[in-house]
């Protein structure tokens, strides 16, 4: 197997993201799930993919679920294990890795890096290193609740972020087209919340007093990551989805472009009209900076698969 396409194995989440705790490969596991540790990872950019597509997902997700179940069925509680947490890199993602060590830290912990964004796939197939497909966040939420429903499991859902009231609203919107999906809290923290320790501590008691299957991150990039690997300890549920904005469009918040704009490409642009005033100088940097870091990929290529190293 070539030097870019690696068999996935997973490590511990640390207590706190260090350089001298990384892992050498992402992921969190004290005792393996039955999917996991058969797909394929994908390096790109220095981020390390996992080469999936949703339908695979959304069973290591659920097995996830079911193996957390399993374990407090059998031991009469549930054990202190740390989250298994789900990042979704899209290309705005792929250039603040490259700056920032905190998050690359984040993603060394994660369970699971999927591609939240065509771009992403397009430029993975381009350089000869393909992902199979783009699973976003804002997909793979709505995805997971209908997989639920139509199986007629039940499935316990906090869901932490979103401007204030937003949660709540999802809340209704999700019981009411999927009913096997239970919200069982909803939070949204006060800017800065992730600065205060003792407000951390209120908000990780009000998740696990609610005892959720899974945890729906919606805090925005990099702040959601970098969250979660600080706290994956800490969090009770056996999933944490660090999903952006999927919170808003559950709500009816935002809306999603139309699906002919998707299938071009072109969400962002959509995205980028919504929001003009923040989004603007963000995908100016991004559509200078990340045609860069393709040549770059692509160079490396043609010089014997040289690993990458950070801007």
């Amino acid at each position: 197997m070539s030097s870019h396409l690696e068999t996935n194995v997973n490590e511990r989440c640390p207590d706190e993201p260090s350089a001298a705790n990384v892992p050498t490969m992402h992921g969190v596991n004290d005792v393996a799930s039955p999917t996991e540790g058969v797909g394929p990872i994908v390096d790109l950019f220095g981020i390390r993919f996992d080469a999936l597509r949703m339908p695979q997902v959304l069973d290591r997700l659920l097995g996830w679920v079911d193996e957390a179940r399993q374990s407090e069925t059998s031991q009469g509680e549930s054990e202190n294990k740390p989250t298994r947490y789900v990042v979704t890199p899209n290309v705005d993602h792929a250039v603040l890795f490259q700056s920032r060590g905190d998050l690359r830290e984040a993603y060394e912990t994660a369970a699971l890096v999927v591609a939240d964004g065509r771009p992403v796939v397009h430029a993975s197939r381009w350089l000869r290193r393909p992902l199979p497909e783009c699973v976003p966040g804002s997909d793979l939420v709505p995805a997971l609740f209908k997989a639920v429903n139509e199986s007629q499991r039940s499935l316990r859902v906090y869901l932490l972020g979103a401007a204030e009231g937003v949660a709540e609203r999802a809340k209704t919107q999700i019981e009411q087209r999927w009913p096997h999906v239970e919200v069982v809290g909803c939070y949204s923290p006060p800017i800065g919340f992730e600065k205060d320790a003792t407000l951390n501590e209120s908000i990780l008691a009000r998740v696990n007093e609610s005892n959720p299957d899974v945890l729906v991150v919606g805090l925005g990039a990099p702040k959601q990551e970098l969250w979660t690997a600080r706290h994956c300890r800490s969090i009770s549920a056996p999933v944490t989805l660090c999903v952006g904005a999927t919170i808003d469009f559950l709500a009816g918040e935002r809306r999603r472009a139309p699906r002919w704009i998707r299938r071009l490409s072109l969400e962002w642009v959509h995205r980028m009209m919504e929001e003009p005033r923040r989004l603007v100088p963000r995908y100016a940097k991004d559509l200078w900076v990340f045609p860069q870091l393709i040549m770059r990929q692509w160079w490396l290529n043609l010089r014997g698969n040289r690993p990458w190293s950070p801007t």
